[in-house]
């Protein structure tokens, strides 16, 4: 990236980010191991903002400080009701400063690429505004009510992102003379309404705007992965289930359950994609409810937990590690068992064998070993 000109920022963090939930605003609230607020503050910082003002709710400023320490150039400033009036407290609080430009972000926009602020700045070169925008892809229909009104045309509507960049003395003067809303959407219209001309410049689908509780449990991670690996020894008398398909064999595999290997391993990997521990802990085989309990129980409890956390299947790839019996005979069936306990296609399930050449206790036919990886895709990117 080409050396950017000086300007400075601001930062809106006074909202109460009630639609979030939790308990604390949602600007200071843990999204992917930092608060909220801290992601946007450290790309101005890492890129040369001075001073970095944030306008915080009254009263907070300790949990601020405590997300935004060790951080260079950052100041705090008590918000207003409205966006507009927390705008006004910050702009004002950087008078002392001569800043020349200054972008203007929402904290709920975590995910700040460096690109986009290099565009704002190089608008600014030629006008006394910039804001980035994405292009209205679905159709837009005009309400009336309940009922459709009428239609719009998308060619000539943008989705406006923040930051947003002006010249520091238009903007601040901008909102000085601003007699409208008291909440204005954002500082582009207050800037239009002073007569200043807004360029418009590309924007990026990662500055979404964090609103929802779910925002922040699919926040975390669009693909989680996890690991499960399992064993059971060989016995007389007992049935062979793997991966779901029952197979006929001299000996079965002992266990508290019905022992499936396969399905263990798979139910750990989710586990562990999810965060949620392992299978032991949800289903000990010291319970007498899980005596010969068939493993599909299994598989779909930790499929509901990774849909509680945000969470769909990705793809399953399971190995199981014997001499015997031969698996290649059942592999399709076992492939179309799991894709209908996961929900998944079929495509997106894999089962492989391998053995250890005779060695260790798989190799001597006692027992057979499986290993899983399963990959969690968050619901959001699922369905896009």
């Amino acid at each position: 990236m080409a050396s950017l000109p000086p300007f400075a920022a601001v930062i809106v963090a006074a909202g109460k980010g009630l639609r979030a939930g939790g308990d604390v605003p949602k600007q200071f609230a843990m999204w992917r191991g930092k608060p909220l607020v801290r992601h946007s503050a450290e790309v101005f910082a890492r890129l040369g903002a001075r001073p970095i003002v944030v306008a915080i709710p009254p009263g907070a400023e300790d949990p601020a400080r405590a997300a935004l320490a060790a951080l260079e150039g950052v100041r705090l400033v008590t918000g207003g009701a409205t966006r507009q009036q927390s705008v006004r407290a910050a702009l004002e609080a950087l008078a002392d400063v001569a800043a020349v430009s200054v972008l203007i972000h929402d904290a709920a926009r975590p995910d700040l690429p460096p690109e986009v602020i290099e565009r704002l700045l190089a608008a600014l070169g030629e006008r006394r505004g910039a804001i980035p925008v994405l292009p209205v892809i679905d159709s837009i229909a005009v309400a009336g009510g309940a009922l459709m009104a009428g239609a719009a045309d998308r060619d000539a509507l943008r989705r406006v992102q923040t930051p947003q960049a002006f010249r520091y003395q238009d903007i601040l003067a901008a909102h000085r003379a601003w007699h409208g809303d008291a909440t204005a959407g954002d500082d582009a219209q207050v800037a239009l309404a002073a007569g200043l001309e807004v360029a418009l410049v590309e924007g990026d689908e990662r500055l979404r705007k964090l609103t929802f509780a779910a925002d922040f449990r699919t926040g975390a991670a669009m693909v989680r992965i996890g690991t499960g690996f399992d064993v059971h020894r060989f016995a007389k008398d007992e049935e062979l289930w793997l991966c779901g398909v029952q197979i006929q064999h001299d000996k079965g595999l002992a266990g508290h359950s019905d022992a499936d290997v396969g399905l263990h391993a798979v139910v750990d990997a989710i586990l562990g994609a999810c965060a949620q521990g392992d299978i032991g802990e949800h289903f000990p085989p010291s319970d007498p409810r899980w005596k010969n309990a068939s493993s599909e129980k299994f598989i779909a409890h930790a499929v509901e937990l990774a849909d509680k956390a945000g969470y769909r299947v990705g793809n399953v790839d399971v190995t199981l590690i014997c001499e015997a019996p031969k698996i290649a005979p059942h592999r399709d069936a076992m492939r179309g068992k799991l894709a209908t306990l996961l929900g998944v296609d079929l495509s997106q399930v894999s089962v492989k064998a391998t053995t250890t050449e005779r060695l260790g206790f798989t190799g001597r036919g006692e027992g057979i070993a499986a290993q899983a990886v399963a990959t969690l895709v968050s619901r959001e990117e699922h369905e896009t």
